[in-house]
This record gives structure tokens, sequence and C-alpha cells, in this order.
């Protein structure tokens, strides 16, 4: 299994970006993104079922962050609108298998700073 991040980058506050998460080498249930601030625990900032029909966001990124999947093609999309200096982490995508038991796989992050 792989999973790939892209799209992170330096933005002012105000702006957007799009990350995106490509995952392989097995079929994935619920997909979400995760991240992790200097000195700060990993923490959700949204997740999505299989289908698309169960989205959840943290508070802080509600009515401004968009979570999609495209099951075709195994990627998943993170847009970020009216960024602001808090949201300044390390981005990581997290990608579940489920069998007898939950496997989580991580990719290795993106960097998304904001410049006040």
């Amino acid at each position: 299994v792989q999973v790939v991040e892209s799209g992170g980058g330096l933005v002012q506050a105000g702006g957007s970006l799009r990350l995106s998460c490509a995952a392989s080498g097995s079929t994935f249930s619920t997909m979400g993104w995760y991240r992790q601030a200097p000195g700060k625990q990993r923490e959700l900032v949204a997740t999505i079922t299989t289908g698309g029909g169960r989205i959840n966001y943290a508070e802080s990124v509600k009515g401004r962050f968009t979570i999609s999947r495209d099951n075709a093609n195994n990627t998943m999309y993170l847009q970020m609108n009216s960024l602001k200096p808090e949201d300044t982490a390390v981005y990581y995508c997290n990608a579940r298998v489920v069998m007898w038991t939950t496997y989580n796989y991580w990719g290795q992050g993106t960097q998304v700073t904001v410049s006040s």
C-alpha cells in the first residue's frame, strides 16, 4: 500500500490551496486528512467514507475546507479556502483498509504554511 500527498505550499492568509492524496495497493474504506502543527498533537481535519455519504469536519475548518474523493482513481482531495495562519501544519493523508481488522496507512505528509 502506498499513500502519497501533494499540493502543500506557502500561501498568504485568506488564500487557497488544494491537497491531493493518491492511494494505491488496496481498496480503501474511510479516508481522511489530519494535521500536526509544531509542538502539537496530530489532529483530525476531515474524513470521508467510501461513497462520500458521510463526511466529518473539525469545527475549526467547517465552512472553509471541503473534502472529496474520486474512487475510480483512488484519490482524495482537500480544498482549503480562507486559510488562516493557525492552519499552518504538516497535513497527512490517512487511508483505512478494513479486513478482519482495520489497517491505517499514512502518507509522508505535506507542509502547509499560511503567512499573516
